[in-house]
Parts: structure tokens; C-alpha cells; sequence
């Protein structure tokens, strides 16, 4: 990922779930070893000049639906504590009742302590976790994501409330996206479906996994409100 104008870090999600989004700039992610991101190159470690550029993109919104997502390489926690006050600031001024953030596996700890500093502020915050697949040899072997193989849905549900899924890649068959699919939506509020695009890491895009979910899947799932899909990733209008 190049390092988006500011202009490209705020967008207005109108379709399921509408939401103003941002994309902000942190220390970046801890993990930085998922074999299909390249996510993680936005990032400074001029914390001052990340804070900068955040204040500017926050300025930005407006309060369209008392729903906000803020995006970030990592996890929210990876923000600095001028960043997250003034997120918290912005939502309180627009009267933003619902924030969206999304958090890596190994940042967990720190989702308890930021829910209750929100709830002190009446907002509400909804976490999401780039969980790819349900499959966890697979996740692991093929994506690396740093979640224990024998980690269950359960207990990524105790501390997220949504999901990435990622399609799209080579190995993946359509009963594996299928149940990947019915795992998020019965332990989540809501899914988001990511399909790979290209970008210079190992992992690789498939044809023709991406044509069997645009055949068989896409279909049956395109107007589930509780389903986002990127078709490309930038198709929430940010990075």
C-alpha cells in the first residue's frame, strides 16, 4: 500500500450499515507477518506527524449517521492516545453514538479497557478482526495470521463482534468460503468478505476461486445486510 493523499483517507459508506470511515495513521501493525498484506507499510514512527495528518482527516467528518469506522494498519491501539482522544472528541461533537475499529488477535487485551473508556462516553464500539478463514491449518500455513490454529469461533467472539474473511486466493475451495461464511455469521454481527487482489506478497490471487464465489456465492449473499464485499479494496472509497 503507497501512503494515501488525505484526501483518499475519508469516505461515506451509504450501502448496509452506513457509516463515514477513515483511515488513519499509526505506528503500524506489531504482527507485519501475514503473507497477503501489504496494509502494513502505512505507517509512521513520526508520531507527531501521524497525528497531524489524523487531526486533518477527522476534521473531515461530519456525523451523516452516528456511525463512524476508523481504519488503521494493526489495530486500533497502534493509534496514539492524542489520535484516540481526538476521535473520541469528534465523535462526541457530531454526536456519533457507534464506533467501528478493528484489532489484531495479539492486540486482544486491549479491546476491554478502550470498550469501557467509550461506554463512559456513551458510545458504543464494535470491533472487527481480520480472521481470513475458519480453517485454521490453513490460515496459518498459507496466511500467517499469529491466531492459534485451534483457536474456535467461540473464543474469538468473547472479543470481537465482526470479521474479515479473505477469498479469492490459491488453495481455497467453494465449500471452504461457504462455511466460512455460515462460521461468521452465526458467531458475528457481521462479515466482511475481502477478495484478494494482487499486490506483490506470496499469497496469490485465484481465477478461478474468484469466479466460483462471483458464480455460487455472490449471488446468495450480495444483498445480506450484514455481509460487506470488497470486490477490490478500496471499494469502501479509502486507501
Amino acid at each position: 500500500m503507497s501512503n494515501p493523499h488525505p484526501s483518499e483517507r475519508y469516505s461515506f459508506i451509504e450501502d448496509k450499515n452506513p457509516r463515514e470511515i477513515v483511515l488513519l495513521r499509526g505506528s503500524g501493525c506489531k504482527w507485519r507477518r501475514c503473507r497477503f498484506c501489504n496494509y502494513h507499510l502505512d505507517f509512521s514512527l513520526d508520531q507527531a506527524a501521524n497525528d497531524a495528518l489524523n487531526l486533518d482527516v477527522l476534521s473531515h467528518i461530519q456525523g451523516k449517521t452516528g456511525v463512524l469506522e476508523v481504519i488503521n494498519s494493526g489495530s486500533f491501539s497502534d493509534l496514539s492516545e492524542t489520535t484516540l482522544a481526538a476521535i473520541i472528541d469528534t465523535m462526541k461533537a457530531h454526536n456519533i453514538h457507534r464506533l467501528h475499529v478493528e484489532c489484531h488477535w495479539i492486540d486482544r487485551a486491549a479491546i476491554a479497557p478502550f470498550r469501557a473508556r467509550l461506554e463512559k462516553e456513551g458510545i458504543t464500539l464494535k470491533v472487527k478482526a481480520g480472521i481470513e478463514t475458519f480453517d485454521g491449518r490453513f490460515r496459518e500455513t498459507v496466511f500467517d495470521k499469529g491466531i492459534p490454529e485451534d483457536t474456535t469461533p467461540e473464543e474469538m467472539a468473547q472479543y470481537f463482534n465482526e470479521c474479515c474473511l479473505l477469498f479469492g486466493v490459491e488453495g481455497e475451495t467453494l465449500e471452504q468460503m461457504q462455511s466460512d461464511i455460515q462460521i461468521g455469521l452465526t458467531y458475528f454481527d457481521r462479515i466482511c468478505i475481502n477478495i484478494m487482489i494482487d499486490n506483490g506478497t506470496p499469497v496469490k490471487r485465484s481465477e478461478s476461486v474468484v469466479n466460483l464465489f462471483i458464480s455460487d456465492i455472490l449471488p446468495n449473499i450480495k444483498n445480506n445486510t450484514r455481509i460487506d464485499i470488497l470486490l477490490n479494496n478500496t471499494d469502501f472509497g479509502v486507501g
